[in-house]
């Protein structure tokens, strides 16, 4: 079990998918500009903060599995 978890979290992490994360405020600027470096700085600027809700998530569900695995070995 722990094992097909693993595989799936590893092809998560290899199988990323282009993704552009702009409002339409934003692009409507962005877009008018020359050249679209600024552009890619953005996405990639908000992509990078998209990433922190979900560790922060991720990191308090996995605190919540190991305290409740920890109780129950003590139960038995």
């Amino acid at each position: 079990m722990k094992k097909s978890y693993f595989i799936f979290a590893i092809l998560l992490v290899i199988v990323i998918a282009p993704a552009e994360a702009q409002c339409a405020m934003c692009r409507a600027v962005l877009e008018s500009e020359e050249g679209g470096q600024a552009a890619k700085g953005i996405n990639n600027g908000i992509i990078y903060l998209m990433i922190f809700p979900y560790l922060l998530i991720g990191g308090i569900g996995y605190a919540i599995y190991k305290s409740r695995k920890k109780a129950k070995a003590e139960e038995n």
